[in-house]
């Protein structure tokens, strides 16, 4: 089963995921809810149980989001697989987060 876990790096699960994101929120706002809940699809979609996501709600770690350069939320970065992608919104336009993050857009025929 995937994991979602507030705790950064150090967990072992997160390492022997394919696809891992960290997720910055602030808070329960209701854009970042959404996000958390946007990602959670897309990856169940898309990755199966082969994703980890790390949240890190800015108001209680601000330091961790000013190291990376987070300023706005929400902001999901893909950490694994290389290179790194930044997305910042809630994630609802899910074509265009599905071409960024790379899967092609099948045409409804």
């Amino acid at each position: 089963m995937p994991a979602i876990s507030p705790v950064p790096d150090s967990n072992q699960e997160a390492r022997a995921a394919g696809f891992v994101f960290r997720l910055y929120v602030a808070g329960e706002a209701p854009n970042s809810q959404l996000a958390l809940r946007n990602l959670k699809v897309l990856c169940n979609d898309h990755y199966r149980d082969d994703y980890h996501i790390d949240v890190v709600d800015v108001l209680l770690s601000p330091e961790r989001a000013w190291t990376e350069g987070v300023i706005v939320t929400p902001t999901v970065v893909r950490l694994n697989p290389e290179p790194g992608i930044r997305i910042i919104g809630n994630l609802s336009n899910t074509d265009q987060v599905l071409s960024v993050l790379g899967f092609a857009i099948q045409a409804n025929d």
